[in-house]
């Protein structure tokens, strides 16, 4: 378990597999999918929950999944690796808060740091990165608060609601990385009351 200020990232256990369902049918799906707005079954999302244990998926690609979880205990999102190479030390990060109750309250936040802490001090990976839709500037302000550098656009990469969207891409390198500590102090983060979900 990596212990944060707001949130725990924990084993990807069952009571995070109960949650996926609701969380793909939610409008965190359409942020995680980048404009996808899938239709999940239980039987579906029990599937990817299953998939995301393994530590690597059918192509050999390995990943590393979190469970996000407040202090009280509550399943609220998933993070981690969605795909890494080793031999280059460097991995794409993807996160979603599936409960739209925790958004903006700095739970996505400080549970991103952990796991860059995690990946930087213990994997000792080089460069960690992570892709979002123009559209989503939450994730646009929490990459900037960060210190993630804005590293370029693919333009009308997806479709999402009619239009359009391009592809931004944030990144972050090992000795740039100010450390979990600097960060919890530059961000003000403290523990506050959850939200009433």
């Amino acid at each position: 378990m990596l212990e944060g200020i707001l949130v725990d990232l924990v084993p990807l256990g069952h009571a995070f597999g109960e949650q996926m369902a609701t969380w793909f049918n939610g409008p965190a799906a359409y942020w995680g999918t980048v404009g996808d707005r899938p239709i999940v079954s239980r039987s579906m999302a029990e599937g990817w929950y299953r998939a995301r244990l393994e530590p690597l998926d059918r192509e050999g690609v390995r990943r590393i999944q979190f469970g996000v979880r407040t202090k009280r205990g509550t399943p609220i999102g998933q993070m981690g690796v969605n795909f890494a190479l080793t031999v280059h030390r460097s991995a794409n990060l993807g996160v979603q808060i599936g409960n739209p109750a925790y958004w903006g309250g700095g739970y996505g936040t400080d549970g991103f740091i952990l796991l860059i802490d995690f990946l930087f001090n213990w994997l000792d990976l080089r460069r960690l990165y992570a892709e979002t839709m123009a559209s989503n500037v939450r994730v646009q302000r929490m990459m900037d608060k960060i210190g993630f550098t804005f590293e370029g656009r693919q333009r009308e990469m997806w479709y999402a609601d009619g239009d359009w969207q391009d592809a931004l891409i944030y990144g972050a390198l090992q000795d740039e990385w100010p450390g979990r500590a600097a960060l919890v102090e530059k961000l003000g983060l403290q523990p506050r009351p959850e939200p009433e979900a």
